[in-house]
This record gives structure tokens, C-alpha cells and sequence, in this order.
């Protein structure tokens, strides 16, 4: 069956436009649901491919993935979600659409913090939730998240949206490690502390340093790679070039990292070969070449980052369980709501 066709440059098939005309089953093949964009996961699924001959469909959806998992129930084509944040593989599992798997590769190769205790999703490379800072404004080269809500930082600081996965997560490693009683403090002083109210994506942020509009934010370490190295709007690396990346808590318990990360589909038609390439996926080879590929954190013990990474200087990672702040995410979401984050800096 054919979810999505190689090579690379042929059309990614959308939610709306995919139709099932075959058999989910297909020998020698396995069927990819993902939220990772086509061109960064297919590097590993040439390299799996060769080693296997087993070939990989993808069908790439920008939201909806457990809806439609769950519409097309026991019929479903997908052997495998890939995904990016604990959000969505909590999010798939409590759908219903995921299965446990126990893998000795996996469990070798894959820490235990980075793993779902049930086996229902494992962790592929990290991400850290960074502050980029002005080269030209900020001489601090170290930094906690605990200082965002220092009033020296009082218009100084932009974000995304605070209900944003990715700012929803570090908040809700707050809440782990302080309680949800102080983590409201602290937001309430990080909102106070907004040059703006929140707004664009991580990049945006670093385009806004540039701009002198404020001098630190929050991002992923990841988009300062594809900033730096993106040829067709090559204005991003003037952005990149103007920022520093600072890694929060780094002498103490370490920065809050994120993942992206694999499930086995409940209902997968190609089970077998779904094991096969999740056992590929977690293993040195595939790490190395996804690390490269995205510029993120490999998370098998001894693996190396890209060079570029390796550039932003070395990172502790926080060892909080990604299960714990998957927890905690509702009461952060309820927190960004009861400060009115999103309402921006008093006065503005």
C-alpha cells in the first residue's frame, strides 16, 4: 500500500486528499502516520530501506492524527506514529490509538526517563527549551529559568503563544519541580516581564532580537540549526547570527528538554515490520542520522550531536521524567489562562 510514494519530491498526501484503495497489509513494507515534516525523517527511512528492504510510506498530517487513527479504527493502514513533543504522545495514548511494546534494542539503546513506563511511546532525540539571547545586548552567558521572572528582564523578553506545546511543557516542568502554587508566581513575573505580548514562532523571537525589540526569549535549541543553515530564506541566519544560545539551570538541575518520538499504531496491519524499523530507529546508526538531519539531541547514551549543536556549547539535561511533566501539562495550561499570559505585560 501506498501511503506516500518516494522519491522525496513527489507531493505530500494531505489528510483530506488520501484515499485507501488497497489492503492495509503489504509484505516488505510499513506504514508512517507523522507530525515530522517529510524531508527530515527521510534520511532514515533511505538508510532503513538499504539495511532491511523494507520500504517505508509516510503520510504527513500538520494536525488530526489520533481523530483519524480513531475514525479509521481496526482498519487502519498505520503501523507507526512519529511525532515531536510529550504532548502528542501522551495525547495518542490516551486516544487509544497506541500499543505497548517491549523491546530489549529499544530499552538498551533508549534511557529509561525518555520511554512511556507502559512502552507506549519512546523518545528519539531531544530539544531543549533555550533562551536566545542578544550577542550585542546580553553579557550573562549563564541564566535560569527561575531569572525570567527577575524585574532586571522588566520589557525585555518575547515568546510565542503560552499556550503553545512547547511553552506549556517547560511550564509544567516548573510545576514539578516548585509546585503549582510558585510556578503562578513565577509566570505571573514572566508575563510582567514581556516586551510584547506573545506572539509568532521561536524564530520570530530571534528575528525580534534582532530588531532590538527585546534582548532575551524562549526557543528550541533546534531552530537556531535551521536558522543558521536555511538557504531559501536566507535572512534567517541574520537572525541566528544575532543571538546567543543560553542553556537555563545548566549548573544546577539542568535544561528542561522536549522530544520528538515513536509509537507503535494499536491496530498496526504491518506489526512486524513496524518493530523492526522502531528497533532501527533507536538504534546508533539512526540516531546519528536524525541528530544530523534536525539538529537536535540523540538521546542513545554516547551518541553525538551535529557539529552545529555542538556549537551552541555543551548541555545538561534535566533527568525530570517526560511522564511527570506530561502530567503536570493541564494544571500549566490552567496556570497561562489564570495570569492571562497571553494578554501580555501590565500596561501594554
Amino acid at each position: 500500500m501506498k501511503l506516500r510514494s518516494s522519491p522525496l519530491a513527489a507531493l505530500v498526501i494531505s489528510a483530506a486528499s488520501l484515499a485507501i484503495a488497497a489492503p492495509a497489509y503489504a509484505d516488505g513494507e510499513v506504514n508512517i502516520y507523522s507530525y515530522r515534516q517529510p524531508d527530515l525523517i527521510q534520511p532514515l527511512l533511505d538508510a532503513f530501506a538499504k539495511e532491511t528492504g523494507i520500504t517505508a510510506n509516510v503520510l504527513f498530517l500538520d494536525k488530526g492524527l489520533v481523530e483519524r487513527i480513531q475514525a479509521e479504527g481496526a482498519n487502519s493502514p498505520a503501523d507507526l506514529i512519529m511525532t515531536v513533543d510529550i504532548a502528542r504522545l501522551t495525547e495518542a495514548k490516551d486516544g487509544g490509538v497506541t500499543q505497548p511494546v517491549s523491546s530489549d534494542v529499544i530499552n538498551k539503546d533508549i534511557p529509561e526517563h525518555f520511554r512511556d513506563p507502559e512502552g507506549h511511546w519512546f523518545g528519539l532525540t531531544t530539544r531543549g527549551r533555550v533562551v536566545y539571547a542578544s550577542k550585542d545586548r546580553v553579557a550573562q552567558n549563564d541564566i535560569t529559568y527561575e531569572e525570567l521572572a527577575d524585574p532586571k528582564w522588566k520589557g525585555k523578553i518575547c515568546t510565542r503563544d503560552g499556550q503553545h506545546s512547547y511553552n506549556v511543557g517547560l511550564f509544567a516542568s516548573m510545576i514539578a519541580h516548585h509546585g503549582e502554587a510558585e510556578t503562578e508566581t513565577w509566570l505571573t513575573g514572566l508575563k510582567n516581564n514581556l516586551a510584547r505580548k506573545p506572539d509568532g514562532g521561536d524564530r520570530d523571537q530571534a528575528k525580534a532580537i534582532m530588531a532590538g525589540e527585546c534582548d532575551i526569549a524562549l526557543g528550541n535549541s533546534y531552530y537556531v540549526g535551521l536558522m543558521m543553515t536555511n538557504e531559501k530564506e536566507p535572512e534567517q541566519k541574520d537572525w541566528a547570527a544575532a543571538i546567543k544560545v543560553l542553556f537555563p539551570n545548566n549548573d544546577d538541575r539542568g535544561t528542561h528538554m522536549n522530544i520528538s518520538g515513536m509509537a507503535l499504531a494499536k491496530n498496526a496491519p504491518n506489526k512486524e515490520n513496524a518493530l523492526k524499523l522502531m528497533d532501527f530507529l533507536a538504534s546508533g546508526e539512526a540516531q546519528a542520522i536524525y541528530a544530523e538531519q534536525v539538529f537536535e539531541y540523540p538521546v542513545t547514551p554516547g551518541a553525538e550531536p551535529s557539529a552545529i549543536v555542538k556549537s551552541f556549547g555543551a548541555v545538561k539535561s534535566d533527568p525530570l521524567p517526560l511522564a511527570e511533566i506530561a502530567a503536570n501539562r493541564k494544571k500549566a495550561s490552567e496556570l497561562v489562562d489564570n495570569v492571562g499570559y497571553n494578554d501580555g505585560p501590565v500596561g501594554e
